[in-house]
């Protein structure tokens, strides 16, 4: 998947998961603040991106997560392997 397909992603399980309008999810959407999600509400989304990717997600690549952009970039980086 390219960043683009990523963000694609990101924003449909956030508009699936947590019924959020797609037209308020842009890449700079703060997820707790915009999007007002929770610390629940993140482990869900890392869940289902996890079996997405059939990538293990370290909890250390999410905790500096605050943007969808950042959601998008580390997955990105997980599928790099780095």
């Amino acid at each position: 998947m390219n960043k683009e397909d990523i963000y694609q992603e990101v924003t449909g399980l956030l508009v699936k998961l947590f019924d959020l309008d797609a037209e308020l999810i842009t890449p700079e959407s703060r997820l707790y603040e915009d999007l007002d999600l929770d610390s629940i509400d993140a482990v869900d989304m890392v869940v289902h991106l996890q079996k997405r990717t059939s990538k293990k997600i370290k909890p250390e690549d999410f905790k500096a997560v605050r943007t969808v952009q950042d959601v998008v970039e580390a997955v990105e980086r997980l599928q790099q392997g780095s």
